[in-house]
């Protein structure tokens, strides 16, 4: 467990996008495509990553995600072992700014679900008439949509990882809920 929440250290040092990140670059290694890794390209790619590991901790990192102990690596395993833990109370808050966000309620938050709860109307490139409201939409949802993955959709569990990150940096349960009320006009 030291050596995970060694990497967990490392990633956050990168900031709120440090896990997606290492993410992103984990999917780029994966070239087959079978959306897993072996030790092998585990080993590669965090020395790749530029996340240095004492000799042993990458297979106890890849012994802790491999649970079915199938010899491979799954990234959402690994994404679910990396996210550093939360309280209920954080959970709960980020759970209930997806919903307001996923209007249909459908588990996916879209475009559509943006009109009406986010405004970007506000933002500076659609202001200045660089961008389209359809563009400020895009890219917020690119915020927070998985790095390779693009698809202008955000699952719950990609939101989730997205604040898994804010949240690491935030000491007090009280303010990390305040702040998402506030953001997220709760």
């Amino acid at each position: 467990m030291e050596a995970m929440a060694k990497l967990r250290g490392k990633c956050l040092e990168r900031g709120a996008s440090g896990i997606k990140g290492l993410a992103r670059f984990f999917r780029i290694l994966d070239d087959n495509g079978s959306r897993s890794l072996d030790l092998e390209e585990f080993r590669k790619g965090l020395a790749e990553a530029g996340v240095a590991l004492e000799a042993g901790e990458a297979e106890e990192v890849f012994r802790l995600c491999d649970k079915n102990k199938s010899g491979t690596l799954d990234f959402e395993e690994f994404l679910e072992a990396l996210r550093p833990p939360m309280s209920k109370a954080r959970t709960e808050i980020i759970g209930a700014a997806f919903r307001k966000l996923d209007r249909t309620g459908d588990g996916v938050v879209t475009v559509e679900d943006l009109r009406g709860v986010y405004d970007g109307r506000r933002h500076p490139k659609f202001r200045s008439g660089e961008w389209s409201q359809e563009q400020v939409f895009r890219a917020f949802l690119d915020s927070f949509d998985s790095p390779n993955d693009k698809d202008g959709k955000i699952t719950a569990e990609e939101f989730l990882n997205y604040y898994s990150g804010v949240s690491a940096s935030v000491d007090s349960d009280d303010y990390f809920v305040e702040m998402m009320k506030a953001a997220w006009k709760l």
